[in-house]
């Protein structure tokens, strides 16, 4: 088995697997009479119908035992996912690139520094949420409509994945 690297998360090595939600080098204006800075537009909310709704739910995780086997990635083909941490703490991301199911060797972990959020994009293989913290909250925004909205992929055993604890 492979182990994966855990990398740090920057918007320009996430970019293939959908938007990292951050202030720092965002777009802004001021906005409120020059007294709230708003970094507009940090992830696209996508839909794949035009009834489908964006929704906002807060999930809440545990923590898994470490190293991890990762043995399945998920992704959702009819809509985007966001994960915008609420208790400013750091957390994992597993992604696979798009295609018709995830190739073990271009899976990639990133751990973010606790003030990012990410979005991955419509279709995008990534292990559901890993929190580093014993239990954590997200904000998360995602799609609400009619279809299956997710598909579950599951490595055969010679191409499972380790995920060790980040340091």
């Amino acid at each position: 088995m492979r182990t994966l690297v855990i990398e740090p998360l920057t918007k320009e090595a996430f970019a293939p697997f959908g938007d990292v939600i951050e202030t720092d080098g965002s777009d802004h204006f001021m906005i409120n009479n020059g007294s709230t800075m708003r970094f507009h537009k940090l992830a696209t909310v996508e839909t794949a119908k035009p009834e489908d709704n964006a929704i906002i739910s807060i999930f809440r995780a545990d923590a898994q035992d470490m190293p991890l086997t990762v043995c399945m990635l998920e992704r959702h083909p009819l809509g985007s996912q966001a994960f915008i941490p609420l208790l400013g703490n750091p957390f994992l991301i597993v992604v696979a690139p798009l295609g018709d199911e995830p190739v073990s060797g271009l899976v990639r972990a990133f751990v973010t520094n606790g003030r990012q959020g990410i979005n991955y994009h419509r279709g995008v293989w990534h292990h559901p949420v890993l929190t580093i913290e014993k239990r954590d909250d997200f904000l998360v925004v995602d799609r609400s409509g009619t279809g299956n909205n997710c598909d579950e992929h599951f490595f055969k055993e010679d191409e499972r994945l380790i995920l060790a604890p980040h340091q």
